[in-house]
């Protein structure tokens, strides 16, 4: 017997996502209660340079009241096509148009508590094509060799899940450059 949904509430409408609350009959008859955090969807980008970099952003991320090393990301507008809003968003973060954009991968961010699933892509033949970044974002580019990357996330220097995540679904795609 699989659980049963008796009941859905909207709880919160924000800017990014919505939270819920889910009443659901479980497998063995008890009701009980989840909250969640609707999403409509991100990216993350593996942005790589004629040199064999990758391209991270440093950012001050509120929640963990600090700025973190992380792969360029964002959320998609409404129901946006994930490889849209990765050629959008690499340009709006990193100033760099990818000429080529290869789908590596998806995963779910947090599925105990969100729906927010992340289409993961390795960019490549980059030029320079800015977008004017958000309002509420305040980046710095950094390079970092394949190497180096691997090196920082194997050490736990970037506690950030989905660089991680991603980084390991892209592997396959960047031996050649370690």
């Amino acid at each position: 017997m699989p659980f049963e949904l008796l009941k859905s509430e909207t709880l919160l409408k924000g800017r990014a996502f919505t939270i819920r609350r889910d009443t659901l009959k479980t497998p063995d008859g008890r009701e009980t209660k989840f909250d969640i955090v609707e999403h409509g969807g991100s990216v993350i980008i593996i942005p790589v340079d004629s040199e064999g970099n990758l391209l991270f952003v440093r950012q001050y991320r509120h929640a963990a009241g600090m700025d973190l090393l992380e792969l360029p990301a964002g959320t998609r507008d409404g129901n946006e096509p994930y490889e849209e809003c990765a050629a959008r968003e690499i340009r709006e973060e990193t100033g760099m148009e990818a000429g080529t954009l290869k789908h590596v991968g998806s995963f779910y961010l947090a599925p105990g508590y969100s729906t927010e699933y992340m289409g993961v892509f390795l960019a490549t033949d980059l030029k320079h094509n800015p977008l004017e970044a958000d309002d509420d974002e305040f980046l710095s580019i950094e390079k970092i060799s394949v190497k180096e990357a691997f090196a920082i996330a194997e050490r736990g220097e970037m506690p950030d899940a989905k660089s991680l995540a991603a980084l390991l679904l892209a592997r396959p795609h960047l031996e050649k450059y370690l």
